[in-house]
């Protein structure tokens, strides 16, 4: 049997984000809750409802929806295994894994579900790494009953470039600029800002 590699990106969500520090921890999810609510609260997910969560990552979306209705169900979708495996653990703890599927699936092919299955479909910062917006959005309206939401959030990064020389995302590294410009300059030879998946909409 092949080990599966690790996935990097679950790794950072879940551990490398906020690096062991309670603190900042705590600063993340207290800037992430108020975009939860208000995402779902745009959801507008009636009593019993069904709820598709695009790009779940560590649930933040889809476990605040079971928490405001104990009737709503919820699909936890990424493409992440690592991540949905997490999402299941949790629910299992929390005593909802009966009100909860989970789908492995990019943003951009939702093709496992059915025309008009859900209620509400929620995305927080998922389509500014998609590149293909148009078939995700298409395939969010397919998948949604008649009367259903689209409730979404997105960073829209050009909005914030270029950035002065002594930040980097948003920290401080005057201490270091030399070492931060060596990794600014590789991560743009990889992903050219005006390249990437949220340079322009399509």
């Amino acid at each position: 049997m092949t080990e599966r590699a690790p996935d990097l990106w679950a790794q950072w969500l879940l551990d490398r984000r906020h690096g062991g520090d309670a603190r900042r921890l705590k600063a993340t999810l207290d800037f992430l809750y108020p975009v939860r609510d208000k995402v779902l609260t745009s959801a507008r997910l009636k009593n019993g409802g069904t709820l598709l969560d695009v790009g779940c990552g560590d649930g933040l979306i889809a476990f605040g929806a079971l928490d405001r209705d104990p009737t709503a169900r919820v699909i936890f979708s990424d493409i992440s295994t690592d991540l949905l495996e997490h999402a299941a653990s949790l629910a299992r703890r929390m005593q909802v894994a009966d009100r909860c599927e989970f789908l492995c699936a990019p943003a951009d092919d939702l093709s496992a579900l059915r025309d008009g299955t859900v209620d509400a479909v929620t995305t927080r910062s998922v389509l500014i790494y998609v590149a293909d917006k148009r078939r995700a959005v298409h395939g969010f309206y397919r998948v949604l009953r008649l009367g259903g939401r689209l409730s979404v959030f997105e960073p829209i990064n050009r909005f914030g470039e270029p950035q002065p020389p002594e930040i980097f995302y948003g920290f401080d590294v005057t201490p270091v600029m030399p070492i931060a410009a060596k990794v600014k300059a590789v991560h743009q030879r990889l992903q050219p800002f005006r390249c990437g998946p949220d340079a322009e909409p399509r």
